[in-house]
């Protein structure tokens, strides 16, 4: 997928107080199909297939310079819209589709800051939706590759980290433009000082997840761990997500919590996804109820750390169906996650009690920032969280990764290397750059390479280079 010649790049730039100015002249993408290796059952759907993205994009600058940037992910169906009229092709098409529209748009602007390009193509894509539109992610979607590309090629000019060059004001961050009670927020200040080196591991156990090895049904036998078990014992994992779908599930919620009770002891920390499965929150009150009065079950609850989008996005900002909120959040706070629709969401979740908000680089890196900001101006226990949308080496890996470890994130749901394995759909040249380059984050795998998961952590050092995350040349 990386084998074509390098562009010849133009003179490095360094970060400045005035940012660069800059507009975007080229676009391409590219998918390929990628297999799982196990099902991924989440939500509406079982995932066992999808395409990856890879977006590729040169950038102009004010003084007649270029630059190459680049960002991908795997085009996840029944996720951004969860329409189970429309099919797997249909979803994997309008992910397209808005992203070469972003990108169209985005060439009709003029040189601005990374920012002001992202602040104008929101507007052109979200301005005029309704807060009802069932489209709201899937266009967001667009807007945040095009972001991400715009980003790393900023990032590459100036010979910098994401992170340094964040903090620089390399991109022309101006959160006062989208919330003004931001102007006066000093988020260079905010941000730390130097990106985490490591980050916990938070491992996802779907709802089709084998959870022992007597399960035997279906194994995969591919000298990966199949098993909840199984991943336990080879990675020393102690933070989980575990995927829940209404009181019907109370049994294997049980199963998990008497494995993790015996595995990791006293130990193990997770946090809850509905995936919008439950009809009203008095259904995910009777499920934790069901789980403190089992045997274990208050000491397992003593690790939940956070339950994410219990509701379907089209009621989470619906007043009347939070009745048991305050039953719920007395157990753990509640987080949003694919009601998340745009700028609006969070300031809207937190007026009806929801005090977290994810983080996904597919969502977009200004919109996670713009979202610190307001964690961190408002207080009283708002906070972000590092989830998943199976994201896969090299560039979506890295630059969710980056993000997280820019953001102080602790602990972050990681499921790629779960269900697909390793890097084995990436050509040897780019395994090969991964094994030299990070060789911290991965090990060697047969002809392949896989992540090197130690005591539930991802070393993550070498991502802090020149660019989003990886200097892997478009």
């Amino acid at each position: 997928m990386f084998t074509e010649d390098a562009p010849t790049l133009a003179p490095k730039i360094r970060a400045m107080a005035t940012p660069p100015r800059l507009r975007l002249v080229e676009f391409g993408l590219e998918t390929a199909v990628c297999r799982t290796r196990q099902p991924f059952r989440f939500g509406i759907h079982t995932l066992t297939e999808a395409r990856l993205g890879v977006a590729r994009g040169r950038v102009e600058f004010a003084d007649g310079s270029t630059a190459w940037g680049q960002a991908s992910d795997l085009l996840v169906p029944k996720w951004f819209e969860k329409d189970p009229d429309k099919s797997l092709a249909d979803d994997a098409a309008a992910l397209v589709e808005s992203a070469r529209t972003a990108a169209r748009l985005a060439q009709t602007q003029g040189h601005g800051t990374v920012f002001d390009l992202w602040h104008g193509l929101h507007l052109e894509r979200m301005g005029s939706t309704r807060r009802t539109d069932s489209d709201l992610l899937v266009r967001g979607y667009g807007v945040a590759l095009v972001e991400r590309l715009l980003i790393d090629a900023v990032a590459r000019k100036a010979g910098c980290s994401f992170h340094d060059a964040l903090r620089d004001n390399t991109f022309g961050f101006e959160p006062g433009r989208v919330h003004a009670e931001l102007d006066t927020w000093r988020w260079a200040e905010t941000l730390p000082r130097r990106p985490a080196r490591a980050i916990t591991l938070r491992h996802t156990v779907g709802m089709a997840d084998r959870l022992r090895a007597e399960q035997g049904k279906d194994a995969v036998l591919d000298g990966l761990p199949e098993t909840l078990s199984d991943d336990i014992n080879r990675h020393g994992l102690t933070h989980f997500k575990i995927k829940v779908a209404g009181v019907d599930g109370l049994e294997r919620l049980l199963e998990v919590s008497r494995i993790l009770r015996r595995q990791v002891p006293g130990a193990a920390r997770f946090t809850l996804d509905g995936n919008e499965q439950f009809a009203d929150l008095g259904e995910l009150a009777d499920l934790l109820e069901g789980v403190r009065t089992a045997q274990g079950g208050a000491e397992f609850l003593s690790g939940l750390l956070f339950i994410e989008q219990p509701l379907p996005r089209s009621m989470t900002f619906e007043v009347a169906a939070h009745s048991e909120l305050a039953t719920i959040t007395a157990q753990a706070p509640l987080l949003i996650d694919e009601a998340d629709l745009d700028i609006w969401a969070f300031p809207a979740a937190i007026e009806l009690g929801y005090h977290g908000v994810s983080v996904k680089a597919c969502k977009g890196v200004f919109r996670a920032l713009l979202n610190t900001g307001l964690c961190h101006t408002r207080g009283g226990g708002l906070f972000q969280s590092g989830e998943d949308l199976t994201n896969l080496p090299v560039i979506a890996l890295h630059q969710d990764l980056c993000l997280m470890a820019t953001l102080g994130i602790e602990h972050v749901e990681r499921n790629g290397h779960h269900y697909f394995r390793g890097l084995d759909h990436l050509p040897p040249d780019t395994i090969a750059y991964a094994l030299k380059t990070h060789g911290d984050l991965y090990e060697r795998d047969g002809h392949s390479a896989r992540l090197a998961i130690e005591h539930g952590r991802l070393a993550i050092a070498s991502l802090d280079r020149p660019g989003f995350g990886a200097d892997l040349l478009p």
